[in-house]
């Protein structure tokens, strides 16, 4: 016997089954390929070809020429065939050893394990040979009970309302705290501009802006160091603080537990630390009865959940809506399939119902007007016309007749087709569409990945920028007071000097980590 082997060839530019057809008329005609299949979805050609007359590489190379991209795929073992039994009936290891060793010498099994404690076996087969009907007769043979393991065929894993509930909820109490927060900040920024604008024509000295400032409403004291702006913020903050920004906590939380750094990780970082020093800073006005209201940044974290919050309850609407198109299309699958056996001059001989992963390949499958296509595959005998619009979205029945392929999933409806099958399984263009989908739903994009990749040195690197700050503004007030004095605008001249500095250089590391922080990546 001549040696065949195997190899699959990743192709892409196919957008159609004209292209698919026209791949495997061509290459069928050339000398040493036995046999091609091109799976549309997948962008996949799997070829049975004669080694001593040609090449893998050769193969590309003809596909090429058609117009298609084509390169050979490294690790061939894409195409077995992984089927999960439950086995009833085993008492010992021997039983265990018994089918084991009896699958393993079969021609086709590339792999089995048994557990005893599960009832469970994980069988590796190559399609071309065996299939799952005959490995679950061969354990049958041994006398045990044997059973495919029941899939799950609801997308409830893509399911992604909680998530989107959970990001609402968070989104708006965020956004019900900071819209007052935001009010108040322009609010400020308004009268510190007309103040500027007075200063700069009336040629008012410094205390009389000072005593103009304190006179606002929101300026004024309700304790001695505690302005009405600064305790207003502070209430809002709180809230979101703690309900808005509760699952930045938790994910940041997980992540510094692995040690790594992500987006969450600012987030938390800069909001917490805006919030733990805007506090402690008031804390301290309070306990020095000082006349000039500290600078806070309480305005920060509000309006930082609520874009980023906001960010993700889009995406996971997004995902949401990808989700639901998904479930539909597994709904579409069929669920048992008709496996005839035929005589001589394709006379029926018997027919049995089977579930649709038993289907093997080269099976001879009866569709039923009205009945769905459990696989893909060819025409043997029949015509009729079939409603392909599920997968390609022609309203128009499609007419088939003997060779033609139908798809997986469309609907048959007048006339009765024998079509014998070509993927099965996984391999189907339904399973296919849903495994992408499934792929985009779990991947991130590129461009996500590498903001990800960004922020794992990012964190560090603010986080340290902010440290270098912090020393430096320290080391060039001992030096040199003077400089400090000229930033530090209205600090209490009761303070000591050494105060006044580290209260400045720890004003000018928070802005760093608060402004480096999250704007640029996170909302982007």
């Amino acid at each position: 016997t001549k040696t065949i082997s195997k190899c699959y060839i990743q192709v892409t530019g196919m957008t159609c089954a004209s292209c698919v057809a026209n791949i495997e008329r061509n290459l069928r005609r050339e000398d040493g390929i036995h046999s091609i299949l091109v799976a549309l979805m997948a962008g996949k050609a799997e070829v049975r070809y004669n080694p001593a007359i040609i090449h893998p590489s050769t193969i590309a190379e003809l596909i090429r020429e058609l117009g298609f991209g084509a390169t050979v795929m490294e690790n061939c073992n894409e195409g077995d065939g992984i089927l999960e039994l439950v086995v009833r009936g085993m008492t010992c290891a021997s039983c265990v050893h018994k089918i084991e060793s009896t699958l393993m010498k079969t021609n086709g099994v590339l792999y089995c394990s048994v557990a005893l404690a599960t009832n469970k076996a994980h069988i590796k087969y190559d399609p071309e040979l065996v299939g799952p009907r005959d490995i679950i007769q061969m354990i049958k043979d041994l006398g045990f009970t044997t059973s495919l393991v029941k899939k799950d065929r609801s997308a409830s894993h893509l399911d992604h309302k909680q998530e989107i509930r959970q990001w609402r909820r968070s989104f708006l109490v965020s956004l019900f705290f900071c819209i007052p927060v935001m009010g108040l900040m322009i609010y400020m920024m308004i009268i510190d501009s007309q103040l500027a604008d007075a200063h700069a024509h009336h040629n008012m000295s410094a205390e009389e802006m000072e005593t103009l400032h304190s006179s606002m409403f929101l300026e004024r004291q309700l304790l001695p160091g505690l302005s009405v702006m600064n305790f207003l913020s502070f209430l809002l903050c709180v809230p979101v603080q703690m309900f808005g920004g509760w699952h930045f906590y938790i994910q940041a939380y997980k992540a510094v537990k692995h040690k790594t750094a992500n987006m969450d990780v600012l987030i938390v970082l800069a909001t917490s630390i805006a919030f733990v020093y805007s506090f402690v800073i008031l804390l301290v006005a309070m306990a020095e009865k000082a006349k000039v209201n500290p600078v806070t940044f309480f305005d920060t974290p509000p309006m930082l959940f609520v874009f980023i919050s906001l960010g993700r309850w889009l995406e996971h609407v997004a995902k949401g809506k990808t989700s639901e198109a998904l479930a539909r299309l597994i709904s579409l699958q069929a669920t048992e399939a008709t496996i005839v056996t035929l005589g001589p001059d394709n006379i029926l001989l018997s027919e049995e119902q089977v579930d649709v992963e038993l289907v093997q390949r080269g099976d001879v499958v009866k569709v039923t007007p009205g009945g769905k296509f459990p696989v893909d595959g060819r025409v043997i005998e029949g015509h009729s016309m079939v409603d392909e619009s599920l997968i390609t979205g022609e309203a128009m029945p499609v007419t088939k007749k003997p060779g033609n392929t139908v798809i997986a999933g469309s609907i048959n409806q007048n006339g009765s087709l024998l079509i014998s099958a070509t993927h099965v399984g996984a391999d189907t263009t339904l399973s296919q569409i849903v495994k992408l989908v499934e792929e985009a739903q779990t991947s991130k994009a590129p461009i996500q990945k590498f903001a990800d990749k960004l922020s794992g040195y990012f964190v560090p690197f603010i986080v340290a920028v902010s440290v270098v700050t912090l020393f430096a503004w320290i080391i060039i007030g001992f030096v040199d007071f003077e400089i400090v004095e000229k930033y530090f605008l209205g600090y209490n001249k009761s303070i000591s000097a050494a105060e006044v500095v580290i209260r400045f250089a720890f004003q000018a590391s928070i802005t760093v980590l608060c402004i480096a922080c999250p704007c640029s990546l996170g909302l982007a």
